[in-house]
């Protein structure tokens, strides 16, 4: 039957109102999660087209367009959306959709708009959508899309506007961008796009927008770019693009509003053509390239609002670096500046208070500027951000600077401000941010900071600021991040209202002079992750509050005058990952869980009286504690008989044994115990050493000569030490020296082969030792050897170095802990440290050596010695005043020698005087400045083939850490109080952890 046209075309109509009706119930059920209720009107109860983001033709009652932006809705996108044959624009913006976009898109042939922003669309870009031929905008930024950008967007001939920014996409720009010759916008930013940028774009002569920043691309910027005098915002950041700008790019780019470059490697001028840029230049970025040179004038931006040159290597350290911000004052809309991380020096000028009062950011740290603050800045009061830090600046923070009332950080860390903190600081209540960091800052600490009710972080370490902590610092409840007060002259006590920063991420009262006890509300700052208290005077006992630190990562306490044993709760700590409690009086039992079982992670040194804890930590075992007995009564009253008696025993033996030794003392002098040594003749030594002849001396020292020597009966070549007897002491040094040498064994231990005691072919008497020969010579001849060859260099690397320094504290272990006899060298120096063929070392000159016999609880020293006690500069400064020798005297030397190889300066050195010493030298440059003091071989053997080495930035860390713990150990050792001393167990515990960490950092890299 046939209808007739008007009856087919109300059929159409109606076929094509229910296929878009069931398209939009799909839609519906698609949908997982409404949460604002927007699709409850989606109802039979009312015609679609009425519907909440429905819009329909009037002419067909076909929709046109689909607006949901911004609801929420979660769910897929259902591919009945393909149905939606009129569909012009649809917006899904702000949503949570997912999975793929459906291929089914292409047939929405009438489609112009769509909008997918900010979901969590999967897959590839649908090649379908090429079929979208009157596509005009199309936007997929913010979603998870991976793959290539389709190569049938090409035929898109009226898209407009295109952006993919934030996504997953790979690949790079394909060059049929060129034939979308109708495209304003193009954004690809945040994605994983590479290579360069195809010339093709440069057709574009419609582009306004280009946006490619955060990829790989790489290459140079292609100059045709800035022949497209429509465009208006560049942004290239994050990439690798290299080269040079053109010096005459600004003037072919007369719309230009935002040029932004930043973090590539552009190197090169400024170009000159900015000084005639126009006006409309409102953001200019070219922070983080290799930029260098002079900033040109800039002053005919007028609507300039943000400049960012940070990070370059602008200004030539002269007095003309800054002229160019007098340019900026006829910039009166600036609102961010920064010239950060450049070599600009000379000195801030006073125009610089005339910026625009709607500056609200400027950054001039890490640069060389010099001079005094001008208080012209304190006319800025739109300032909101001010950092100085890392330059030169010095006098007083200018008073003006109180006007700043919407300030909220300043940063001056790491300059020569002195004087007071001023008081105005109390008045700036939007204070978040005070940093004053290492200047020469005075007087107390106002407590007027403590109206700064913002504040976040405070720190005012490394000055020297005195008086007590003040209350109102810690009424700070808003001291989250970090109070770092370390490094000044405070004193008085830690409050106990330290516990009123409950959420302080970090707190370092460190290197001060504080005293008394530490307080037990510590244990209320749950939030707190490190805390530093080492280098004061606390006493009293470790707080168990400790424990509820639930997330503290790093704990010091060294160095000060705890005493008790460490709480077991703090095994409990979980995230603790240090503790150093060394140099303290702490006593009793280590626990052996938590931090505590790994040595690794705790120090302990300068505690002697700890115990226990786990083998590696290589501390005594804990004394048994016998059980206590309550009930019989009898059983104790013959334990504390039993123990009396024998009490008086062991005195009475001591006696005895005292008495016997006295009267045989005279004879212990007279006759060396050298009737093990195997003897040799003088003629065979006068025959090995062809007559003593200087050519074969080999050094000197105190009491005599060393010579090689080729003894013919064996083929041996060896060492012969011959005494000077007519050297006072020289008869003594010889029987001291048999003595140790005959009760000693050790591989880095020079080894007594026999010894000669006769007379010579004149009658005279005649004695000399016989040792292994070391053919690399001594230590003192690779640190300061007289003739240096620059072609083969004599010197030792820092591996070989820390290797000599292990072998020689193995040497002293063995001498104050392992024989029988306790042995004291008290001449440890260079001179006496030989090296064998595989420079291993080896302890030698034992002449002034000291035999210990240890009796009960006592001591008694062979007397077997002599008045000398060591070589000057090596020698502990308390052999000077009379005290007797000690082990602590051997680390005082071996610490001096640590640091003498670590400096390659003996202690000596010339440069030494008015009260200055090594250790001193060492000390005011540690940890900070190592450079300064470190050996420069050392710098160009070890630290320059570590920058060589492509794993250089894991290698490097592992030098620098080895050089700070060596030379933490040199100055402990070489301190001027015994009793501060490290002994030898810690320093050889301490030293085989550096050797792992090092000799495995570098096998690692190599």
């Amino acid at each position: 039957m046939w209808l007739g046209p008007n009856k087919i075309v109300v059929v159409a109509a109606i076929l094509g109102n229910q296929t878009d009706h069931l398209a939009l119930l799909k839609f519906k059920e698609s949908i997982s999660t409404d949460p604002f209720k927007t699709l409850e009107s989606w109802n039979s109860s009312i015609h679609f087209c009425k519907w909440h983001g429905i819009k329909c033709s009037p002419m067909n009652e076909r929709v046109i367009g689909l607006n949901l932006e911004g609801y929420q809705l979660h769910g897929s996108l259902s591919p009945h959306v393909g149905n939606l044959t009129f569909l012009i624009n649809l917006n899904l913006r702000n949503n949570s959709f997912y999975r793929e976009i459906p291929q089914e898109l292409g047939q929405l042939i009438q489609l112009q708009q769509l909008y997918l922003t900010n979901n969590s669309f999967e897959g590839k870009i649908p090649t379908n959508l090429t079929y979208c031929s009157n596509l005009k905008d199309l936007y997929l930024d913010g979603n998870l899309l991976i793959g290539k950008i389709p190569v049938g967007i090409g035929s898109l001939k009226k898209l407009q506007r295109m952006t993919v920014w934030k996504n997953k996409l790979t690949g790079g720009i394909p060059s049929f961008i060129g034939n979308l010759s109708c495209l304003t916008g193009f954004s690809a930013g945040s994605n994983n796009l590479d290579g360069d940028i195809p010339q093709e774009i440069c057709h574009l002569q419609n582009l306004t927008i280009l946006f490619l920043g955060e990829n790989y691309f790489s290459g140079m910027i292609p100059s045709c770019l800035y022949n497209i005098s429509s465009l208006v915002e560049i942004s290239l950041t994050l990439n690798n693009f290299h080269g040079t700008l053109l010096p005459n790019m600004f003037n072919t780019l007369p719309n230009l509003q935002a040029f932004v470059i930043g973090q590539n490697q552009i190197s090169g001028l400024i170009p000159t053509s900015i000084i005639n840029a126009s006006f409309v230049l409102k953001f200019f970025d070219i922070s983080n390239n290799n930029f260098v040179g002079q900033v040109p004038t800039l002053g005919r931006l007028r609507d300039l609002l943000f400049l960012n040159l940070e990070g370059n290597n602008l200004g030539h350290n002269s007095t003309k670096d800054l002229e160019f911000l007098k340019s900026l004052t006829n910039c009166s809309k600036l609102q961010a500046v920064s010239i950060f991380n450049n070599s600009f020096g000379g000195i801030l000028p006073n125009s610089i208070g005339n910026l625009s009062t709607e500056l609200e950011e400027l950054y001039l740290g890490d640069n060389m500027i010099s001079g005094k603050i001008p208080a012209e800045l304190g006319h800025l009061i739109g300032l909101i951000l001010l950092t100085m830090e890392y330059n030169y600046f010095e006098g007083i923070i200018p008073p003006t600077f109180g006007k700043l009332q919407n300030i909220q950080k300043f940063a001056f860390g790491q300059n020569k401000l002195s004087g007071d903190i001023p008081l105005f600081i109390g008045n700036l209540s939007q204070l978040y941010h005070l940093d004053l960091y290492r200047n020469i800052f005075d007087g107390n600490i106002p407590p007027s900071i403590g109206n700064c009710q913002k504040l976040q972080f405070l720190d005012l370490s490394h000055n020297k600021l005195r008086g007590t902590l003040p209350l109102e610092v810690f009424n700070l409840f808003s001291l989250t991040n970090r109070l770092d007060l370390s490094h000044n002259s405070l004193s008085g006590s830690l409050p106990r209202e330290v516990g009123m920063l409950k959420h302080i991420d970090w707190l370092d009262v460190s290197e001060n002079h504080l005293t008394g006890d530490i307080p037990e509300t510590i244990g209320e700052c749950i939030s707190l992750e490190h805390l530093n208290l080492q280098g004061n005077y606390f006493d009293g006992t470790i707080p168990s509050s400790f424990a509820s630190l639930k997330d503290l990562r790093y704990l010091d306490l060294s160095r000060n005058q705890l005493s008790g044993s460490i709480p077991d709760v703090m095994q409990n700590i979980s995230a603790l990952e240090h503790l150093n409690v060394s140099f303290n009086m702490l006593e009793g039992e280590v626990p052996t869980n938590g931090v505590f079982a790994d040595a690794t992670q705790v120090a302990m040194t300068g505690n002697n009286k700890l115990c226990g804890g786990i083998s590696q930590m290589h501390l005594p075992p804990c004394p048994i504690t016998r059980r206590k007995h309550t009930k019989h009564h009898k059983f104790r009253l013959i334990a504390v008989i039993v123990s009396v008696v024998s009490i008086l025993l062991i005195i009475s033996f001591i006696i005895f044994m005292y008495c016997m030794r006295k009267r045989n003392q005279k004879r212990s002098f007279d006759t060396p115990t050298i009737d093990q040594l195997a003897k040799i003749s003088y003629q065979e030594l006068h025959q090995g050493t062809n007559g003593f002849s200087p050519t074969n001396l080999i050094g000197s020292g105190s009491f005599g000569s060393v010579y090689k020597a080729n003894l013919v009966s064996d083929d041996h070549v060896v060492a012969v030490k011959v005494l000077n007897l007519k050297k006072k002491g020289a008869h003594k040094s010889f029987i001291v020296e048999c003595n140790a040498l005959r009760h000693i064994r050790h591989r880095n231990l020079v080894k007594i082969i026999t010894c000669c005691s006769s007379t010579d072919y004149k009658g005279q008497e005649f004695k000399a030792l016989v040792f292994n020969y070391m053919k690399n010579g001594s230590l003192e001849q690779w640190l300061h050897p007289e003739i240096v060859n620059e072609e083969h260099p004599t010197t030792l690397g820092l591996g070989q170095r820390l290797n000599v320094i292990i072998d020689v504290a193995d040497a002293l272990h063995y001498l104050h802990q392992e024989c029988e006899q306790l042995v004291l060298h008290c001449d440890l120096k260079p001179n006496n440290v030989l090296l064998d063929d595989d420079m291993v070392a080896h302890v030698s000159d034992f002449g002034i050596a000291r035999l210990v016999l240890a009796i009960g609880g006592s001591s008694q020293k062979d007397n077997s010695t002599i008045g000398i006690k060591g070589t000057v500069g090596y020698a502990p400064p308390e052999y000077g005043m009379g005290s007797k020798v000690s082990t602590c005297g051997d680390m005082y030397s071996f610490g001096i020698l640590v640091l003498e190889m670590l400096t390659g300066r003996r202690p000596t050195d010339e440069v030494f005087e008015d009260g200055q010493n090594l250790h001193n030298f060492v000390a005011i440059s540690f940890p900070d400045n190592l450079m300064k003091i470190l050996d420069p071989r050392l710098v160009s053997r070890d630290v320059e083939v570590a920058m060589q080495d492509e794993n250089r930035e894991n290698l490097i860390p592992t030098i620098e850490e080895c050089l700070v713990s060596l030379f933490r150990i040199g100055i402990i050792c070489s301190m001027e109080s015994p009793k501060e001393r490290m002994n030898i167990a810690d320093v050889t515990g301490e030293l085989s952890k550096i050797k792992k960490a090092f000799f495995n950092g570098v096998h690692a890299h190599s």
